[in-house]
């Protein structure tokens, strides 16, 4: 009985503990220290619609104003048989200096795209680049704006 009574405790104070610092599972996107940065001067999300047969990365969510902890899903497609080369997968958040956030979302990156589920990333708007490279050495660039509301 006493057993049984520990562990229920036990269970009960790591449920607290995670309950009180957010979602168990969530990925950090972006710090607090990062949000804080200057943005650079000049920029502005772009999209390079001119180039044929290099790989294009669709924004599919979140939508256009969100709440942390978001669902980060971005598409990868290839062109003329190649295929994505998952490794060559970077994406950055533009700021001064810029931060390499290809760590963080490296176990969420598959050919197909990136689904991160529960994405913790501090109220803000946020440029993020992705940058991504198909089998056959083509490369492929988008930038988006990322608005989280408090």
């Amino acid at each position: 009985m006493r057993r049984h009574l520990a562990r229920a405790l036990l269970l009960g104070s790591i449920a607290a503990g995670l309950v009180s610092s957010g979602c168990a599972n969530a990925a950090q996107l972006i710090t607090e220290d990062e949000a804080k940065l200057p943005p650079p001067k000049g920029a502005v999300a772009a999209d390079r619609r001119g180039i044929m047969r290099a790989p294009k990365v669709k924004f599919l969510s979140p939508g256009d104003l969100v709440h942390s902890p978001l669902h980060l899903q971005l598409e990868f497609e290839a062109f003329g048989g190649a295929k994505i080369d998952p490794d060559s997968v970077k994406v950055t958040f533009l700021r001064t200096p810029n931060v390499d956030l290809t760590p963080r979302i490296k176990p969420f990156v598959q050919a197909s795209g990136i689904d991160m589920p529960d994405t913790e990333v501090p109220p803000g708007e946020y440029i993020l680049r992705v940058d991504v490279k198909d089998s056959d050495g083509r490369s492929g660039t988008t930038s988006f704006i990322l608005k989280v509301s408090p």
